[in-house]
């Protein structure tokens, strides 16, 4: 997706995701209403006054991390929900897997890169908190951290369509990336990276 740096694309891409974030969150609240949920290291005490697109743009600006970071981001956080079924993404977590899932791809990602201490700042967090969240993600996601061009490039591919090609986000009907119903209603990103397309996971 070299569109990526493309000073057009970025925006419409933390639009897109913080779209899919917020919806996501908001059927999670909606859920755990009525069936509970696992608290964690993710979770604060209140939702963040600031919205989720805000927060993004705000990581965006000042991580300075190459615009491919977000993608692998993307898939960070799709590989979470997968292992991590019991923690599903919620408004009170939401804000510190992005700053966590951002961080870990620009050092996965990038040459260079900012320290903790800066994500942190970034995050509206303590140094702290940044480096137990880090270690948290790390374990929730098995050290799974390479993304192979397949991956990356079906992911590309994805968001392409949805940003150009595709009416607004509808995650009960229209997110290939498999925003499926389980029977807890959580709503969980699912993603096979074994297969060579997104496949529509299917209310269970």
């Amino acid at each position: 997706m070299a569109e990526l740096e493309s000073p057009s694309v970025m925006p419409k891409l933390i639009t897109y995701l913080s779209s899919l974030l917020q919806n996501v969150a908001e059927s999670n609240d909606r859920s755990g209403l009525f069936h509970p949920q696992k608290i964690s290291v993710f979770h604060g005490l209140t939702r963040p006054n600031i919205s989720i697109q805000s927060y993004l743009e705000r990581i965006f600006q000042y991580a300075n991390c190459s615009p491919s970071c977000f993608v692998v981001a993307y898939v960070y956080l799709d590989r979470f929900m997968q292992k991590q079924p019991s923690l599903p993404i919620n408004s009170l977590n939401v804000h510190r897997l992005l700053i966590t899932s951002v961080m870990v791809a620009a050092k996965f990602m990038d040459d260079m890169y900012y320290n903790n201490a800066y994500y942190a700042k970034v995050g509206g967090i303590t140094t702290a908190e940044m480096n137990f969240l880090e270690v948290d993600f790390l374990f929730g996601l098995g050290f799974h951290l390479n993304v192979t061009p397949t991956t990356f490039h079906s992911y590309c591919a994805y968001l392409q369509r949805q940003m150009f090609m595709e009416p607004p986000l509808n995650l009960a009907a229209e997110s290939s990336l498999n925003v499926g119903v389980i029977r807890s209603q959580k709503l969980q990103l699912c993603y096979n990276e074994d297969e060579a397309s997104h496949q529509q996971l299917a209310a269970v």
